[in-house]
């Protein structure tokens, strides 16, 4: 079976060329390839510590895990009050940090409470293009700013969902449309809107076959066991476009063009919140199942693949440690993992673990992969940056003051992250 083209080049030959969006930009949650690679030729530090390799850093006020895009020389950052009453946008000068712009962009009088302690009303990372970009808060809104003059351009507020543990799930950019996921208790689903104007295009519910599965210790029809947070990948099958999209109890591919229904891999776990990731080599995609009893399942594609493929194309499973929030990078032929402090790597063949290593606490960021190494980020603030090979060999170990669960971004040979009340520009 021939090699697949990366989901990203695939959308430079689909969309008319876009000259800004080259190494010095990460224009969408998890990078210009959509899994945590740093382009190649793009060094970013190893080492770094409150006093050592900081151009700059700023102050974000609010809460939110949503990951920085940059683009143009301006870095986007979505934020919310603790209450989720309040919704802004912040943007600032990539290469010195000042403040570009600080608006509020949406009220709430009554939003829904968090329900849980990891999650906040600004966990959705936005998306950014070289005229706009694109800002998201879930059923409580999305609204698109030109990037050169800030005027809105559009904003929906008519798309609902109970989110009820708040929303995650991202901005993903597709040709001319962005394509938004919702998978609250009450319905799940996803939409593509016009990137001009936010009209939409089509809208596609989930089909999941939610009564035909275990509910581990809950009921059947548990709203809760229908929510998911994860955010589309896309990628080419024999020449065709797929969107791959992790929900509560299946994932599904779908024609990113239509939204129409390609195939499906049920599974006995819910509530994924990791971006799926592919190996164009091995034309395998690697799913999180999502929380409870978290699983890796590797799925082999190809254009015959229609309907449920669970029984027929599911190559192995990882039944520990898989990772219960974070996205996991593919590099070398090895899949690198964090399953709360334990982080692994898995041959991407055969689903073999050949390390597992305690790399810190608690990881929830999705893990990097720049100048062959990868990077965890603990919830504490430490990181620890490894060899991207079979054997574990630790390049570094770095702390910043707070603790982060937001997923980091580079660009312009700098690592952007954010922490719980700051964001730093870390470079040589």
């Amino acid at each position: 079976m021939k090699p697949r083209p990366h989901a990203f080049l695939l959308a430079l030959l689909l969309v008319p060329a876009i000259p800004s969006l080259l190494l010095a930009a990460w224009p969408e949650f998890r990078g210009p390839t959509q899994d945590g690679h740093v382009p190649v030729g793009e060094a970013v530090p190893t080492n770094w510590s409150e006093t050592e390799n900081i151009r700059w850093k700023a102050p974000i006020h609010g809460m939110g895990w949503g990951t920085p895009v940059i683009l143009d020389g301006k870095v986007w950052v979505t934020t919310a009050s603790e209450n989720g009453r309040t919704m802004s946008v912040i943007c600032l000068d990539e290469k010195t940090g000042e403040v570009l712009l600080d608006r509020l962009v949406i009220t709430n009088d009554n939003p829904e409470p968090l329900a849980n302690k990891v999650n906040t009303y600004a966990s959705p990372s936005p998306a950014v293009d070289a005229e706009r970009v694109y800002l998201h808060w879930g059923s409580y809104g999305t609204v698109c700013l030109d990037t050169k003059t800030f005027e809105e351009l559009w904003r929906r507020t008519d798309l609902t969902a109970s989110h009820w543990r708040g929303p995650g799930s991202s901005v993903a950019l597709w040709k001319d449309t962005i394509i938004l996921t919702f998978d609250g208790t009450d319905q799940q689903y996803h939409v593509a809107l016009d990137k001009k104007t936010g009209e939409t295009l089509w809208r596609r519910d989930r089909s999941t076959h939610y009564d035909d599965i275990e509910a581990n210790d809950r009921p059947v029809n548990s709203g809760d066991l229908r929510k998911a947070f994860s955010t589309p990948l896309f990628i080419e099958v024999d020449g065709q476009p797929q969107m791959i999209s992790s929900g509560a109890k299946a994932c599904w591919a779908y024609n990113p063009d239509t939204g129409e229904e390609i195939w499906s891999v049920h599974y006995p776990t819910h509530s994924p919140s990791s971006r799926p990731v592919y190996s164009p080599e091995l034309s395998y995609v690697f799913i999180n199942t999502g929380l409870g009893k978290p699983q890796l399942w590797a799925v082999r594609l190809d254009g015959d693949a229609r309907g449920e493929i669970g029984e027929t194309n599911v190559v192995w499973e990882l039944l520990k440690r898989a990772p219960p929030r974070s996205s996991p990078v593919l590099a070398n032929g090895l899949l690198f993992l964090a399953a709360d402090s334990v982080g692994s790597c898995v041959d991407a063949k055969t689903g073999e673990v050949l390390w597992s290593e305690r790399v810190g606490g608690t990881v929830s960021a999705s893990l990097l992969y720049a100048g062959g190494n990868v990077y965890f980020f603990d919830e504490d603030g430490y990181a620890t940056v490894v060899k991207a090979s079979d054997t574990y060999e630790v390049v570094a170990e770095n702390q910043l003051d707070e603790g982060l669960l937001a997923s980091p971004a580079a660009s312009n040979g700098a690592l952007f992250i954010r922490t719980k009340t700051q964001l730093y520009c870390i470079g040589k």
